[in-house]
């Protein structure tokens, strides 16, 4: 059975509609996805134990978990809307407590942003592109929504990557997207 794992975005949960979505498509897969620490000083080293135990065929992250997901080196990737530079976006990032958007397993509603962990993402991000494979530039795509209102780094995608695919829609996926674009790459790749 093959096996993907999906990386939510900054703020929600493993439990939102596009997991289920896929979940719904890919019947015949397993699709994991964690909830992933808000501090990147946790998430990263927690999301490639998992990538390491698990051994999935792809991993497909959205937003900020497009940005984890680019640095699951050695993997076939999806990066959808990838936020790499989400340190610099004070509108998104910023200090307080937030509500999740979506449920987490452990029951929890809120997180916290401190100016740590804001931190923690500039460091990250200095350094996640480092290690990237011929293996990584071949089997890395990153895909970019054409009216993406809140992130746009397909710029810094191409220093590195040369796979490139354009959707219609914005930041968030619908239905439609997955089923169209998303799913038929991930079927192509694996």
């Amino acid at each position: 059975m093959n096996k993907l794992i999906y990386f939510h975005g900054f703020g929600s949960s493993g439990a939102g509609s596009t997991v289920n979505t896929l979940r719904e498509l890919l019947s015949d897969w397993t699709v994991l996805a964690p909830d992933i620490p808000v501090d990147p000083a946790e998430a990263l080293p927690f999301l490639k134990e998992l990538c390491k135990n698990e051994h999935p065929d792809i991993v497909v992250g959205t937003s900020m978990g497009g940005m984890y997901a680019q640095q699951m080196f050695g993997f076939k990737r999806i990066c959808i809307n990838p936020a790499f530079d989400i340190s610099t976006h004070d509108d998104i990032l910023k200090v307080g407590t937030f509500e999740f958007f979506n449920p987490r397993k452990n029951g929890e509603k809120t997180f916290s942003i401190t100016s740590d962990i804001i931190q923690h993402f500039s460091e990250m991000e200095m350094h996640q592109f480092d290690g990237i494979t011929d293996y990584d530039k071949k089997y890395v795509f990153g895909l970019f929504a054409d009216n993406d209102t809140t992130v746009n780094c397909e710029d810094i995608f191409r220093q590195h990557y040369k796979n490139v695919v354009h959707f219609h829609g914005g930041h968030r996926l619908d239905r439609q997207t997955i089923q169209q674009v998303i799913v038929p790459l991930v079927l192509e790749l694996v």
